[in-house]
């Protein structure tokens, strides 16, 4: 079947950028991936990234069918990259029967791209808490008000079981059983740089016996 005209004339085959921005070579990055990681976490605050803090999170299910979807990271060290979601949302139940899965942060304006993977653990209960206590009343709420994935018959459900949460809970909803942490625990970082001619910089840290290796991969 022939393609739909477009209405703006634009062609998906013909949109092209050329990656001039910068550049990525061994000189330039460090021996530790987390090292490399703040230091482009740092750059991409500085230059006004629209959300820097979202990442693509990609599962398996217990089905082999991958999905993914946007999260925020909250924080992230030595120990692992940190999100928090409901226990019980498809990503949720995903973990829970394959404990692994990708990141990817996409900084379109700086013309770089992270990838990370690694196995995945719950926050401890105490974190996660403190965590939920920092959110806006709002959020809190919500996470009693969602059940996230499930399927609702309108948008009115959501406003009826916020409206209870609210009535039950007051201005101190406590963290749901349902809702807390996940720290991905990474043992292999890509570092990605858009060059000229699609010959991209992409450098890879993989852990090997306890140590980082970083490796130039083709593009």
């Amino acid at each position: 079947m022939a393609n739909r005209p477009r209405l703006d004339g634009m062609d998906p085959a013909d949109m092209r950028i050329s990656y001039e921005r910068d550049t990525l070579d061994e000189s330039q990055a460090t021996s530790e991936p987390l090292q490399q990681f703040t230091k482009w976490f740092d750059e991409a605050i500085a230059a006004k990234v629209p959300e820097p803090n979202a990442m693509t999170l990609a599962t398996v299910g217990a089905d082999c069918r991958p999905s993914t979807r946007i999260v925020l990271v909250k924080a992230f060290d030595s120990a692992g990259i940190t999100f928090y979601t409901n226990f019980t949302s498809r990503k949720g139940r995903e973990l829970e029967a394959n404990p692994y899965a990708a990141l990817q942060f996409h900084w379109v304006e700086l013309q770089r791209v992270v990838r990370i993977e690694g196995r995945v653990e719950h926050v401890a209960g105490a974190e996660a808490d403190a965590y939920f206590a920092s959110r806006p009343l709002d959020s809190r709420l919500g996470a009693w008000a969602s059940p996230q994935s499930e399927v609702i018959a309108n948008r009115g459900v959501l406003v009826a079981n916020a409206a209870k949460a609210s009535a039950r809970f007051g201005l101190k909803p406590p963290r749901p059983e349902h809702w807390g942490g996940y720290r991905l625990v990474p043992d292999v970082w890509e570092f990605w740089q858009g060059r000229r001619s699609r010959l991209h910089d992409r450098l890879r840290y993989r852990l090997d016996d306890g140590r980082w290796v970083r490796e130039r991969l083709a593009p």
